[in-house]
């Protein structure tokens, strides 16, 4: 089969971060056409200009015509909040964290996050813009070659002030938007109607003023002010926003008046610098003071909210009532621009250049300092007011908790701004504080090497803090070094947060986090294999956690301990472990009560209990996938994959364990990645595809071999599938395949796998592996007239939803094909059919359609 058509399958959900455009896109059709041309026949274009130019809108509208050619998507990472760094060490190294975070890439252990994003790009066809390069050039141009040098299918975008410098880089300067020539006759609006500068002013003026068209009367000064302002696109939006209260005339005066004065300050400069500049101060100028003063005082954020403003900007000569009016106001004026909504409420920035200027004029006036200080605080009450919420039994809703872990992660950049803030002053309180706050969220998402980084810059400051502040940090980072399987940075910081905290006692709650510090060493133990200093820490944690009043704490002390017992292969005591964990945590958080039932899935699995086990990785999966907890996805899919395979049910395994590979593959974790190889590996064999197990099982053992597990449970699996391979096709040809395997990419070898087994039975065959009919699926013939599920009574001993799986199953519909009909996910079909099986003693589907058969039968007769 064509391996790449089922890559393309395997990774056809909806990729990138590109934003919506916010308004419409005027001019450039002849750039756009030429860069369309030149980009299909180079891999690193860098459109440069001034700022306001238009490279970054351009570098958009270019990207979203060329998408469709980039299977694996199109990412945006904004560098504009990297800080410069110190001259000389600059290295790709300190843009690559931006890089993972935004395209979801997890951190390794024991490997540079670098080699991690390279290997994880190497195989994907995608196309990636670097936005804003000019204040970190020298590190972009360390990224960029060995970005290209080791992904051949990755293009790349940049948008600088200058160029990179960069071997293979093609420069287009991004001209202005074209004016009416000077001189010429061009004074009629039906003249001039077609140059760009003109179309962009009429379109702003008119947002601004409904009903403002070119005409006779206005044609001469709309045309003067383009030429002005020299076409510069965000020149020329400033000076529109001026029609709401003057004529396009008196526009074209007082820029004739200003631009004498303020161009004529730095005639060193370029000279779309200098029109730039002025057309800034120009619209600075016509600011009133509050509006001003607003200005200057927004600049400290990334982007922010209404409430952000009113909050760090308000005071001395600005109400906190009035920030509303005056950024209303800012944005009538194109100085502040919309940028869509988080969470139902609406969201601002400032572009670059105008940023800049903003910086500057708080700068003049002395208030930068005490305002980055006034962005730290706020971001501090918000995390420390997030993170007090998140992680306590009871309300908020779990839904509201959902809404704050994206919320955290839409702050990275003011997250990211507020932590530096504390580490060029030296606040150690403060960021600790800050980095105990956004645990949870790095957590969750992956961001354990930012985090991890963040902490050990905060500790190295070597200010004194409080002591139970001090324990509660090196416990999260104890969390973070477990998650990059930095096992001595674990026991150092487990150690010492026991050492720091004091333990609860009759008269106080105790201070630190004295049950965090014992369950991190407890999984040190039962990592290491040291079960009962395993048991014993656990235990002592859940037993302070609850001393201390902390459910969450001993929720998921409980549920280590749980582990530590199925482990010891006590699966009764085990079961009992998770739901007393699961118990304390069910009305806590729900990324807790997940891996609760993760583990719960795990151990039915191992009691052969094939129906629990489906449904608890079923809800687990559920949860995870409403804060893109990826890794745990892919596990919770592995999970429901192996247990299809075990009954067996190989299109329902295929589906899961394709989904299960594509997530390993988007974080980048070889280890997951071999995981997820070995499963298709078994199902290629099970399948009688013993070619693709080999090939597949050579990839995931050389991906073993890389990381250091080759001897791990996942090896000795992948050595019975080469084992029963060879008795097949003989030992010379499976060492063959193997070593193909070996030499091709995670993302080929994957797509072959997921090639390798069909996604149904042939139409009419009654497997015993229990395998999907092919009749009707992914058809509108075949879901024509599917059959309307009879009420519940009419099938007895199943529930509604359970009758309608059943009388589509028998209509021979594949899991997926119900999950569309029905609008559910694969994972909650799967659970149904688990269920639907378990209740009625069938094995397969073919069972069920005959089960289905005889109680429609019985009904009729029975109304009859």
């Amino acid at each position: 089969m064509d391996s790449d058509i089922s890559l393309k399958k395997l990774s056809s959900a909806k990729l990138g971060n590109l934003p919506a455009e916010p308004n419409g896109f005027i001019g450039r059709e002849r750039d756009l056409t030429d860069l369309i041309t030149m980009f299909r026949r180079v891999r690193q274009l860098t459109l440069c200009g001034p700022g306001g130019i238009g490279k970054t809108r351009l570098a958009l509208r270019l990207t979203t015509a060329l998408a469709p050619d980039y299977p694996d998507g199109a990412w945006i990472i904004d560098l504009a909040d990297a800080s410069p760094g110190v001259p000389g060490a600059e290295t790709a190294g300190r843009l690559v964290p931006l890089l993972t975070a935004a395209i979801g890439i997890r951190q390794e252990a024991d490997r540079p996050l670098a080699e991690t994003l390279t290997e994880a790009l190497r195989g994907r066809t995608m196309l990636l813009i670097l936005d804003t390069c000019e204040h970190v050039i020298a590190a972009c141009a360390d990224l960029v070659p060995m970005l290209l040098g080791a992904c051949p299918g990755l293009r790349l975008i940049a948008t600088s002030r200058e160029p990179l410098g960069v071997r293979g880089e093609v420069v287009w300067r991004v001209p202005p938007l074209r004016v009416p020539p000077a001189g010429s006759a061009a004074d009629q609006a039906a003249d001039v109607a077609a140059y760009e500068a003109v179309r962009l002013f009429v379109a702003r003026a008119a947002a601004v003023r409904p009903g403002f068209s070119l005409d006779q009367a206005n044609a001469a000064a709309v045309t003067e002010v383009c030429r002005t302002l020299d076409g510069v696109p965000l020149a020329v939006e400033l000076a529109a926003a001026g029609i709401r209260a003057m004529s396009a005339e008196q526009i074209r005066l007082r820029l004739a008046h200003s631009f004498g004065l303020l161009a004529a300050g730095d005639r060193a400069a370029p000279p779309r610098h200098q029109t730039l500049h002025a057309a800034v101060a120009w619209s600075y100028d016509q600011l009133s003071e509050p509006e001003r003063i607003l200005l200057g005082r927004l600049s400290v954020f990334g982007d922010w909210s209404l409430e952000m403003a009113e909050q760090v900007c308000a005071g001395g000569d600005i109400d906190p009532a009035d920030v509303l009016y005056l950024l209303t106001a800012l944005i009538d004026k194109s100085l502040v621009s919309l940028d869509g909504e988080i969470g139902g409420e609406a969201r601002y920035h400032l572009l670059g250049t105008v940023r800049e200027f903003a910086a500057g004029q708080a700068s003049a006036t002395g208030e930068l300092p005490g305002l980055r200080v006034a962005h730290r605080d706020y971001m501090l009450s918000l995390a420390e007011q997030i993170a007090g919420q998140a992680f306590v039994r009871g309300e908020p809703s779990w839904d509201a908790r959902v809404m704050m872990y994206h919320s955290v992660r839409a702050e990275r950049a003011n997250f990211r701004l507020a932590l530096a803030c504390c580490a060029e002053r030296g606040d150690a309180t403060e960021g600790l504080r800050l980095c105990c706050s956004l645990a949870g969220s790095w957590l969750a998402s992956g961001d354990v090497a930012e985090g991890a980084s963040w902490i050990d810059q905060m500790l190295a400051l070597g200010q004194v803090v409080p002591p139970g502040l001090a324990a509660r940090a090196h416990a999260v980072r104890a969390e973070l070094a477990f998650e990059q399987q930095d096992y001595d940075g674990v026991s150092d910081h487990a150690r010492a947060c026991v050492a720091l905290s004091t333990p609860p006692s009759d008269r106080d709650r105790g201070d630190g986090n004295l049950p965090g510090g014992l369950r991190l060493l407890a999984l040190l133990a039962l990592r290491t294999g040291h079960l009962a200093d395993a048991l014993t820490h656990a235990e002592a944690a859940a037993q302070s956690a609850r001393q201390m009043g902390d459910d969450w704490e001993e929720g998921v002390a409980l549920a280590t301990r749980a582990a530590v017992i199925a482990s010891q292969g006590k699966l009764t005591d085990a079961q009992l472990a998770y739901e007393q964990a699961l118990d304390v945590l069910k009305d806590n958080n729900g990324w807790g009560v997940a891996n609760a039932l993760y583990g719960l899935g795990r151990l039915a699995r191992s009691r052969k209990d094939p129906v629990a086990a489906v449904r608890y990785f079923g809800d687990a999966l559920a949860i995870y996938r409403q804060i893109d907890a990826r890794p745990e996805m892919a596990s919770c899919l592995a999970g429901i994959g192996w247990v299809a395979l075990s009954r067996p049910d190989l299109a329902d395994a295929r589906t899961s364990l394709t989904e299960s590979m594509r997530l390993s593959l988007a974080t980048g974790q070889r280890l997951a990645i071999a995981r997820s190889l070995s499963a298709l590996a078994v199902l290629a064999l099970a399948s009688g595809e013993m070619q693709a197990a080999a090939k597949v099982a050579g990839a995931a053992h050389a991906l073993l071999e890389a990381v250091g597990a080759r001897s791990s449970s996942t090896g000795r699996r992948l050595d019975e599938v080469l084992a029963a391979a060879r008795d097949a096709l003989g030992p010379d040809a499976v060492a063959a395949l193997a070593d193909q395997g070996a030499s091709m990419s995670p993302h080929e070898i994957a797509g072959l796998a997921a090639a390798a087994v069909p996604e149904a039975s042939p139409a009419g065959q009654d497997s015993p592996a229990g395998q999907d009919s092919a009749a009707g699926q992914d058809s509108p013939a075949g879901q024509a007239g599917l059959p309307r599920a009879p009420a519940a009574s009419s099938l007895p001993q199943l529930t509604g939803r359970e009758s309608e799986v059943a009388v589509l199953v028998a209509a021979g519909l594949s899991n997926r094909a119900i999950g569309e009909h029905l609008v559910i996910s694969v994972a909650t079909v799967a659970r149904h059919v688990a269920n639907i099986f378990a209740k009625l003693g069938l094995t397969s589907r073919a069972q069920v359609a005959a089960w289905v058969a005889s109680s429609q039968q019985a009904s009729s007769q029975q109304d009859g």
